[in-house]
């Protein structure tokens, strides 16, 4: 059986062969010579445009390029056309930054991650129906044994009843090392204005302003910073040494069972009543550099 092409091959050929014939003949070509004339001079005209496309308008040849459905789509840039290849529009910087986000941006959303979720697992007396909801009032003590104002009325009320120039010493930097730390939480708080745990509940003893910001948590730095005043500055026994440093513990551990702070607000808290003590111990307040404080609680 012979295949398309070969027919299809020796069809033009014959047509072109009849074509030729008829043409020398002058009309000799039987009753069917008319059609062969006619495709014969089909394919003739069809090779003439052939023949003529390499010397066609290159501004033709550019909208035909563009009329192309393969074109439109924009599968690959024509090289005969000549257009230029237009690039791809970016995405947004920030949406770069989401799709390929770094090292260290990864890390810390992974620490906020587990922050929170460690946080929550801890809020065990966060309310009255927690699992550790009886142990709240106790906990609510313990609070406000580190609250501010307990402690600033307490050191005024020492210092006005201190008779010596030691005791006054003392006392006087223990005043200027709450305020500092007052000062510095509220600073801090309203700067980074991270909100409370979503378990808290709200029913504090005493709150301002800024106390509606989590971190970090002032009762923790309260507690570090008196802890380690106490410790370098009173003459105590092993025993309540070992108090004292469980108190700023168990303090700042309640924070976190209360659903006041994260994890991580209790433990900046630490550090820096750690470094806060520092300061108050750099800028120590003494008769011989501020003789004015001392004077005012002089007495005759």
């Amino acid at each position: 059986m012979p295949s398309p092409r070969r027919s299809v091959e020796g069809r033009s050929l014959g047509a072109s062969a009849a074509s030729s014939g008829s043409g020398g003949g002058g009309g000799g070509g039987g009753p069917g010579s008319p059609a062969h004339g006619g495709v014969a001079g089909r394919f003739e005209f069809q090779s003439l445009l052939s023949s003529r496309a390499p010397a066609a308008d290159p501004t033709c040849a550019r909208l035909r390029a563009s009329e192309s459905p393969v074109h439109r789509r924009g599968s690959f840039p024509l090289a005969a056309a000549g257009s230029a290849q237009v690039s791809p529009a970016l995405p947004p910087e920030d949406d770069l930054m989401d799709l390929n986000p770094s090292f260290l941006g990864i890390a810390l959303r992974s620490l906020l991650a587990i922050d929170l979720w460690l946080s929550k697992k801890l809020g065990v007396c966060a309310g009255e129906s927690s699992s550790w909801g009886s142990m709240r009032p106790l906990m609510k003590l313990l609070e406000i044994s580190g609250h501010g104002i307990p402690w600033l009325l307490g050191t005024l009320y020492c210092l006005s009843r201190s008779d010596s120039w030691a005791g006054r010493e003392v006392l006087m930097n223990l005043l200027f090392a709450l305020l500092l730390d007052l000062l510095l939480v509220a600073l801090i708080k309203g700067l980074v204005r991270r909100r409370r745990p979503a378990h808290n509940q709200m029913d504090m003893f005493f709150t301002l302003s800024v106390d509606k910001y989590s971190f970090p948590s002032g009762h923790t730095t309260r507690a570090a910073l008196v802890a380690r005043f106490i410790l370098n500055h009173l003459v105590l026994a092993i025993p309540l040494r070992v108090l004292v440093v469980l108190w700023a513990f168990v303090l700042g551990l309640s924070r976190v069972m209360l659903g006041r702070h994260n994890v991580t607000d209790v433990a900046f808290g630490f550090f820096l009543g750690y470094m806060q003590y520092s300061i108050v111990d750099y800028c120590w307040l003494s008769p011989h550099n501020v003789p004015v404080l001392f004077v005012l609680w002089n007495q005759p």
